[in-house]
């Protein structure tokens, strides 16, 4: 899981970068699926660290609620053992 939160947080630095500079974009799709990919944590911290995407309602709710179901996925799977 450490490796998937890296990659998103640093995929959504680099589409900020290149928000910036006006260049090729990272689909809101991708964005969403890398979090949806157990990244959300990698996800909300890009959010606020690059400020990015922080005014869309399907980031700000859609990651907080990916976030909720992956530790209560987590909870019953892996704390149960």
């Amino acid at each position: 899981m450490g490796f998937i939160n890296i990659l998103t947080f640093l995929i959504y630095g680099y589409d900020k970068f290149q928000a910036k500079r006006g260049g090729w974009r990272v689909s809101e799709k991708v964005l969403l699926v890398l979090a949806a990919a157990w990244g959300s944590l990698g996800a909300l911290l890009a959010m606020y660290f690059f400020r990015h995407k922080t005014q869309h309602k399907k980031f700000i709710y859609g990651v907080r609620i990916l976030i909720m179901l992956q530790v209560a996925v987590y909870c019953l799977f892996y704390l149960k053992y």
